[in-house]
């Protein structure tokens, strides 16, 4: 079975990383959700990396604002794919999150989707193109929600000519 793990650098991420488990959930993703700081919790941050193959994890989405240390640290630890989400920020409108995450060093890579909601949802449909290069149920289900989002931007667009 293949399933992901969504950890959050603290509870104030759900209100944008609840757009990431809505979208697994509309594309039949197993996952797991966990709060893990990496500044707070940096023991706990390296058993979780260091057995999440053990623990059947194919993919692991983590949310951070801030300093976002914790996609990084997580991918330190581990060899499987890790996608860092950047959490809009007050203070640098989740630039400081973007550029933390991005800007990881050659050999301990993070794909970084977009700051915010966007990115929550681009991050569910990331990891589901993961699991999906040996899984043909989470492939066939990714095309039907392409078709189903391409038919809703044809429609919308019809909605101009009412």
């Amino acid at each position: 079975m293949m399933k992901v793990a969504l950890v959050m650098g603290s509870i104030s991420d759900w209100p944008v990383v609840k757009d990431t488990t809505d979208m697994l959930t509309e594309l039949q993703i197993d996952y797991d959700k966990k709060i893990i700081s990496a500044h707070r919790m940096p023991q706990e941050l390296q058993d979780f990396a260091q057995s999440a193959k053990d623990e059947r994890y194919s993919v692991i989405i983590a949310a951070a604002g801030g300093a976002a240390h914790l996609p990084g640290m997580l991918a330190a630890n581990t060899a499987i794919p890790v996608i860092g989400i950047p959490v809009l920020t007050k203070a640098l409108n989740g630039v400081d999150s973007l550029l933390s995450i991005v800007q990881m060093p050659a050999g301990v890579p993070v794909a970084t989707v977009a700051v915010g909601k966007a990115g929550a949802k681009n991050a569910a449909i990331l990891a589901a193109e993961m699991i999906a290069i040996s899984d043909t149920q989470t492939y066939d289900r990714l095309l039907a929600f392409r078709a189903k989002q391409s038919k809703e931007a044809i429609e919308s667009n019809e909605q101009l000519y009412q």
